[in-house]
């Protein structure tokens, strides 16, 4: 038999973003608990800012009874001189019986004592109390609070709770707290409890009540309230999915208004105007001709018939934070850019201040011009004197503004702010959009710098982090990297694949490595290559046979996994494959470092000598790319095939099986330059 379960827990407001960081993990955690207590059913979790729900349609009003089986110890372990054992005595206590009740039963190829039962499933309505005080204790919001006189904690109080297994209220009691059947509706609606006849009109009561329970609906009113908004004032407004979900949590009763400020406030970067409205009043910019507007959108939780009064209660809080920021921007600009001060701010320790942070970035960048000057030159169009001068001045003020008053106040803004200061002060363009781009990517997917001038200032630093923190044993464990260390490879691996830049690992960090103490390199270049291993898409065993060859140029290892994961991934290459997996067989006992001479004059067969022409074409040709290199190495399977029919290749003489496992072990060496075909599974 089965009944409606209505759970609703009354909460003070929940903080939107802890709520949101582990909302798939509240309902999962429900989910395993039903499981656990053998009533699992479909079921929904819903949240408003004042309210956790659990709705089941058909929840079990009682445990299926279940048989459960015992295994005990092995009967010559139990039984001595026809008595029972200790070990008897406690397993009958175990399973609640007399030691005569006991069966047999085998396990593991032995007879042990063994005794099955049948146990009666108990009320649902009796297993709810410790159901919820479970699922309750899962939720690890981080931050908790206590309130009253109590000593446990939630993350904000509790100050209703209703269940409801069908038309009868459960009782259950949490944080002090007893079930009844009341909700609360909007505070605009009614400050009083409100009772809640049956469960099938609780979704109702709380709509009269200018609450919308769920999350799906406040989300659709919020967007088609954006459109008409559109429509009606001829704007565009920002869709920030994360802005947006927060504003889902912390309204009951969402309405989206537009709110306007003086048009002086649009001398700020627009960034700072953005930054102001989400950060601190959850507002969403509107733009105007593709450019920002002094105009933006706020959703209110208020239940009212004029909405004026938000209105302007929203452009009176914004304007301060507004005026705020005009008045750091100004400053800033009068200070101009400086690194005044660094040299008080401490990096890391072991690793000094951001001014030692700067100069060793400043020698990382240097180096890396040196190494791609040619390609900086041909894309800007400057000498090699003239990007020496800028590199330095790039780097130098990279990190200036975080002495600035802006980025003191907005921290999320740095770099971006020292673009927009050494623009207006008349430094290159290639060095404030150095600036702007020096955290680039800052995730997967994300931008990259713009130019190989600013990947460099992006490298420089990323490498810097790297070889610094392995120097002095920061190093990632497991999950946790709180230094960003995984995505500073996946960032470097991005740029130097999109600009085409040689960068090989081991001959980087021997470059580097002088500037930190003395720490055990291979750490940091096996940690690098698990990184390509994870930010390259293609079929892990392509990875890991590039990889094997002993490519650690990352460029190029990107490029030979692209050209052999395009061949490997064809609908043709597994029916295929099975002839050079007998290659790589054959040459795996073979010293491929030694001098693979082959004798023509021993060759007996014709398959041979069709082979080796053809092998001689493939290896003698120019080849533009590895794909067509690929491409031509797998089209000797024909010859290959012939060879393997025709041809002898562990002779009885010994002169001819050396040469025929050097014509095999020489087409493996060559596919071995640039993969490994060995590790290929397909």
């Amino acid at each position: 038999m089965t009944q409606p379960l209505l759970i609703e827990i009354g909460v003070e407001e929940l903080p939107a973003i802890p709520l949101l960081k582990i909302v798939k993990n509240i309902k999962k955690s429900w989910e395993n608990i039903l499981k656990s207590y053998h009533l699992a059913n479909d079921f929904e979790f819903i949240y408003t800012p004042r309210r956790l729900v659990l709705k089941h349609v058909a929840m079990p009003t009682k445990q299926a009874d279940v048989e459960v089986e015992f295994f005990g110890p092995p009967v010559v372990a139990a039984i001595k001189d026809g008595e029972p054992t200790k070990a008897a005595e406690g397993f009958a206590r175990k399973c609640g019986v007399a030691f005569a009740e006991l069966g047999r039963g085998e396990k593991n190829g032995k007879e042990v004592l063994y005794y099955k039962k049948e146990e009666k499933g108990s009320d649902s309505a009796c297993l709810l109390q410790e159901m919820l005080e479970k699922w309750i204790a899962s939720m690890a919001f981080g931050k908790m609070m206590r309130w009253g006189s109590r000593s446990d904690e939630f993350i904000r109080p509790i100050r209703w709770l209703q269940v409801r297994l069908g038309e009868a209220s459960v009782p259950v009691t949490l944080y002090g707290v007893a079930s009844d059947t009341k909700t609360y509706v909007h505070r605009m609606v009614s400050y009083d409890a409100v009772e809640v006849p049956t469960v099938d009109v609780y979704e109702n009561i709380l709509a009269e009540g200018a609450v919308m329970l769920q999350p799906c609906e406040r989300e659709a009113k919020i967007l088609a309230e954006f459109d008409a908004l559109e429509a009606e004032h001829n704007i565009i407004i920002e869709r920030d999915h994360a802005l947006l979900a927060e504003v889902v949590a912390i309204t009951e009763n969402p309405k989206a208004l537009v709110g306007r400020f003086d048009e002086l406030f649009l001398e700020l970067p627009p960034e700072v105007i953005i930054t102001s409205m989400k950060e601190h009043q959850r507002y969403f910019p509107v733009f105007e001709n593709g450019k920002i507007a002094n105009k933006f959108v706020v959703v209110s939780n208020a239940y009212t018939d004029d909405y004026s009064k938000v209105v302007a209660g929203n452009e009176r809080v914004l304007k301060p934070r507004l005026a705020d920021g005009l008045f750091f921007y100004k400053n800033d600009l009068k200070n101009g850019l400086s690194t005044d001060g660094l040299e008080k701010v401490q990096f890391i320790d072991g690793l000094g201040t951001l001014t030692d942070k700067i100069e060793r970035e400043k020698n990382i960048a240097m180096r890396l011009l040196g190494l791609y000057m040619e390609k900086v030159e041909a894309q800007t169009g400057k000498n090699n004197a003239e990007l020496e001068k800028l590199m330095d001045r790039a780097v130098t003020l990279a990190k200036a503004d975080l002495m600035s008053e802006m980025v003191y106040e907005f921290t999320e803004l740095q770099g971006l702010m020292g673009y927009y200061y050494a623009k207006a002060l008349g430094e290159d363009a290639l060095v404030y959009n150095a600036i702007k781009e020096q955290y680039m990517p800052v995730g997967e997917g994300a931008e990259l710098p713009t130019s190989i001038f600013s990947s460099i200032v992006a490298m420089s630093a990323k490498l810097d982090t790297l070889m610094g923190l392995f120097s002095v044993g920061k190093i990632p464990t497991g999950s946790k990297d709180p230094f960003a260390l995984r995505r500073a490879v996946n960032g470097i691996v991005r740029i130097v694949t999109e600009y085409d830049l040689s960068f090989h690992i081991d001959d980087i960090i021997t470059l580097l490595k002088g500037n930190y103490a003395d720490f055990d390199t291979t750490l940091l270049t096996d940690f690098i290559i698990e990184r390509i291993n994870k930010s390259l898409d293609a079929n892990p065993s392509v990875i890991a046979a590039v990889l094997a060859s002993g490519e650690r140029d990352i460029n190029e290892i990107a490029k030979k996994v692209s050209a052999l994961n395009a061949i490997v991934s064809s609908d043709t290459f597994k029916e295929q494959f099975s002839t050079f997996k007998r290659v790589a067989n054959i040459s795996k006992d073979i010293d491929l470092d030694a001098n693979l001479s082959i004798d023509t004059s021993l060759f007996k067969e014709d398959a041979e000598v069709t082979l080796y022409n053809a092998y001689e074409k493939v290896i003698n040709s120019n080849y533009t790319d590895y794909k067509t290199q690929l491409e031509a190495l797998f089209g000797l399977k024909r010859e290959l095939d012939g060879y393997f029919d025709d041809v002898m290749v562990n002779a009885e003489d010994e002169a001819l099986k050396v040469n025929r496992l050097h014509t095999i072990g020489s087409v493996y060496k060559t596919f071995k330059g640039i993969a490994d075909i060995q590790e290929i599974t397909v």
